[in-house]
Parts: structure tokens; C-alpha cells; sequence
């Protein structure tokens, strides 16, 4: 299922039939230009609520709502043919029950198009996954490091090391058996990412996790190096981009302040194009 060879968006079940295959790329986007570039080369794009961190300078991705997913879920919308385009459910919109869950996951779907969504949570979310597959709600689940479960956690830190590694293994077979159609795995350790990929019959998506696992994601700005206020060890970065805007930005000052900027190129004249003298 290469992007030159499909004409439509993948379904959930196109992804989920990629497991043990050719591995699944993938990225977030959060405005149409940036999605209309990697729409060739991904099979999903996900919205994710580091938008709040990314684009809007929060400290965190608690305070992102839901119609922050829903204005950008309908840019990335606008942008992508090809690949697949799944959105994260923000923190405090499926919590706190099935039903709560099953009305903001409609929404996110039918105002952006989008054809699946993306929550956090193990074998607590495995009712919510269920009741929402069984009402045409394709999720994509999402364990390990859960960023919107920082305060719990204690931070941005490595989960299921030593004894916790059943513990998300659990997690991860609990999202399977609720009917999720694949499983992000962030900030795992290598052996247990393997264990789990080869233990769940889904998609693992690593971040910070393994290269055995089924497909990668990253988030677009920490790898096109526009977003520096902090960078993950499981980042790589394929450019600098941000030190060559600000570069730029800079020189623009600089011709600004000089009068060099506009030059006569950059101005329009007083005749009439086309005028008879």
C-alpha cells in the first residue's frame, strides 16, 4: 500500500491489515500546508493535542480543547488525499464515561472528516475502546508514557521498566481485545516495545520505542527542527529549520532597517500597465 500506488485514504482496516509488514509511517500535522506536504509519504496523519505545546506555547497538552482539535483537524483535513487522517480525543473529553466519550468522538469525526481518533489509556480505556468500536468509532489507543497523565506520572519519564512492564503489556492487549485497530507505544523500553508488538495482534506505533515495532510516528515540528524548546531523546532531527527561519528572519530586519528592503523590484511604478504614452 505505497503512496504512489493508492488513489484513496487508507481505512483503520488497511492499517490494521499493515501489522508484521512494510512499516507504517506516520506524522502530526496541525495546518494544511504542512499536511499537504507529507500526505504523499505517510499512511496516517495524526492532529495531536501537542498542538497546544507546539503551536500555542501551553505548558503541557492538559489545556487544549476540544474545538482546538476540531479547527485543526479541519486544516489538516484540507490538506490530505492520500493518507489516513486520525485525531486525538484532549484530555478531560472521554474520561469521565462511555457516553461522554461516544459524543465527543462523533464530533471530532463529523465536523473534520477525520476517520479515527486517538485516546490514552490502558486497560481503564478498554470499555471506553470497546463501546466506541461497537458504535462505528475506528480509535487508535495509546500507552506508555500518556502525556495528559503527566501529573500522575510524575513526568515525561521511560514507562513499564522492571516490574511495570506487565503492567503495560496488560495495557497494550486490554486496547487490542477492546477492538482497537492499532496502539501507539511511547517511551517504552526496546525489549519490552518488541515483546508487546509481537505479543498483540495490532499495530504498534513507536515513539521513543522500538524499530521492531510496526510503524514510527513523530511529531512534525521536533523533527523538521521548528519546534526547539525542548528535544526528546528519540528525536531525530532530519533538518534545522528553525535556526534557518530565524536566520532569516534576521536578515530581513537587517535589509528593513537599511532601506535595502523593498528594492525596485518589490515596489510598483506610476504608469498604467499598458497605457499609450
Amino acid at each position: 500500500m505505497s503512496a504512489t500506488a493508492r488513489k484513496t485514504a487508507p481505512l483503520p482496516d488497511d492499517i490494521r491489515a499493515m501489522k508484521g509488514g512494510t512499516p507504517i509511517v506516520s506524522l502530526t500535522a496541525y495546518t494544511t500546508p504542512m499536511a499537504q506536504m507529507m500526505d504523499a509519504h505517510c499512511d496516517f496523519v495524526l492532529v495531536g493535542d501537542s498542538v497546544g505545546m507546539v503551536l500555542h506555547g501551553l505548558p503541557s497538552t492538559l489545556g487544549v480543547t476540544m474545538d482546538m482539535m476540531v479547527m485543526h483537524g479541519q486544516a489538516v483535513a484540507r490538506g490530505l488525499s492520500s493518507a489516513m487522517l486520525v485525531i486525538d480525543m484532549p484530555f478531560g473529553s472521554y474520561e469521565e464515561g462511555r457516553e461522554q466519550a461516544f459524543r465527543n468522538a462523533a464530533r471530532l469525526m463529523a465536523e473534520t472528516g477525520a476517520g479515527a481518533v486517538k485516546l490514552e489509556g490502558g486497560v481503564a480505556m478498554a470499555d471506553t475502546i470497546a463501546f466506541l468500536v461497537a458504535r462505528g468509532i475506528p480509535v487508535m489507543a495509546h500507552v506508555g508514557l500518556t502525556p495528559q497523565s503527566i501529573n500522575t506520572l510524575g513526568g515525561y519519564k521511560v514507562q513499564g521498566r522492571g516490574d511495570a512492564g506487565d503492567a503495560l503489556k496488560a495495557d497494550a492487549q486490554a486496547v487490542a481485545e477492546a477492538g482497537a485497530f492499532a496502539v501507539v507505544l511511547e517511551k517504552v523500553p526496546e525489549t519490552l516495545a518488541d515483546d508487546i508488538t509481537a505479543a498483540v495482534d495490532i499495530p504498534t506505533i513507536g515513539i521513543g520505542a522500538s524499530a521492531g515495532c510496526d510503524g514510527q510516528i513523530l511529531v512534525v515540528d521536533d523533527m523538521l527542527g521548528l519546534f526547539t524548546a525542548f528535544k526528546a531523546k528519540f528525536v531525530k532531527r532530519y533538518a534545522e529549520l528553525g535556526n534557518e527561519g530565524e536566520a532569516a528572519i534576521a536578515a530581513y530586519a537587517e535589509d528593513v532597517r537599511a532601506r535595502r528592503f523593498p528594492g525596485p523590484e518589490h515596489v510598483f511604478g506610476d504608469a498604467v500597465p499598458g497605457a499609450k504614452a
